[in-house]
């Protein structure tokens, strides 16, 4: 028997989505998104069957139906409120990153998918990709030898066109700026991979090109890990005239690796001191060529979360790795607007102490 499924917010991830629930085989029971036509366009575009319902409030939606597994896929500062709803009525969840907008609602989150044993996995989907998955067994396997630094570099480009299809985006309450947004993907694989605990951030961001919008296009930070390496993270939206490049660079003293392509999807460099595996014959295949940014992660991770919620085990990509993400952009935003280093780990914080910070 698959487990019932159901989707609130259906814009534009929601096909990455649905295409990797179909591909395990959930029973889709429901959508729901506050706009009709979205709700359309999904059903059409997958020729989905039209006993599934369509819903343009989640709450009542949650009240007609049961679910086995909810993914959440509206704008980001509307998550912690809907995860929580979800989490009261015993409904397991796949989130959209960022897991919040606030590190007290993850924290929320997290407490309570604990008490009542409720799979949340957030959607961080590039872990699950080829080459970042033979990254991090190396990782594993110890054949760095000592990590000395890493580098997370996201140079990407987004329009007007693009804040303009949905008013959230760029807004300090809904979305935050290129880091939260476009660049924690890379943020999460660079924590990830560099041993997860971190001393302290500086950093610095600002708003070059989109005035437009309320927040950063721009941001760059150095991080000391608690092992005692280092990560660089550099982040913007500004590129000309097109997405450039996702890269993740990790150096050790017996490897160095760079993953690359549009969104980290290719392994570019492979040097280890242990020679153990051909270099080329690695970046032959552990390589994938998607065709947007998003990636082929999606379904691999559905297929995670329904194993976990199957056998009751904690799911590859969890709350707390959603949250371990989410602090390290705040972190950066903090030291950005007080111009100190910030010591981690943060009791709390938000996006929303940063609206005016760009404001002339």
């Amino acid at each position: 028997m698959s487990l019932r499924y159901g989707i609130i917010g259906c814009g534009r991830i929601a096909p990455n989505h649905i295409a990797a629930a179909i591909a395990n085989k959930l029973e889709i029971v429901a959508l729901c998104d506050l706009e009709e036509e979205k709700l359309t366009n999904i059903e059409e575009t997958f020729n989905l069957d039209k006993k599934i319902k369509k819903y343009t409030d989640y709450k009542k939606m949650i009240e007609d139906e049961t679910f086995d597994l909810i993914a959440i896929c509206t704008e980001s500062g509307k998550h912690g409120e809907i995860a929580l709803y979800c989490i009261d009525n015993g409904i397991n969840l796949i989130i959209e990153k960022p897991i919040t907008l606030s590190l007290e609602e993850a924290d929320e989150i997290i407490k309570k998918s604990k008490e009542k044993n409720i799979k949340v996995s957030v959607c961080h989907q590039n872990r699950f990709n080829k080459s970042i998955m033979k990254i991090r067994e190396a990782i594993e396997a110890n054949r760095f030898g000592r990590l000395l630094y890493g580098t997370a570099h996201i140079r990407w480009n987004r329009g007007k066109d693009y804040y303009t299809q949905a008013p959230w985006r760029g807004t300090w309450e809904q979305d935050g700026g290129a880091l939260m947004n476009q660049c924690i993907h890379n943020i999460d694989l660079l924590r990830w991979m560099m041993g997860d605990e971190i001393i302290e951030v500086i950093g610095m961001t600002d708003r070059l090109k989109h005035d437009y919008i309320e927040a950063e296009d721009l941001g760059i930070a150095l991080v000391k890990f608690g092992n005692g390496s280092y990560g660089i993270i550099e982040g913007t939206t500004n590129i000309y005239p097109k997405n450039l490049e996702e890269t993740l660079y990790i150096f050790g003293d017996k490897a160095t690796v760079k993953a690359g392509g549009k969104s980290v999807n290719l392994i570019e460099e492979w040097l280890f001191n242990d020679q153990i595996d051909d270099p080329e014959e690695v970046k032959n295949e552990y390589c994938e060529h998607p065709p947007t940014v998003y990636g082929y992660g999606h379904t691999p991770l559905y297929a995670d979360v329904i194993d976990a919620i199957v056998n009751d085990r904690p799911p590859y990509i969890s709350a707390e790795d959603g949250r371990k993400a989410l602090e390290l952009v705040l972190a950066i935003y903090k030291s950005a607007i007080t111009g100190e280093k910030v010591k981690l780990p943060l009791e709390g914080g938000s996006t929303m102490e940063y609206i005016g910070r760009f404001d002339r």
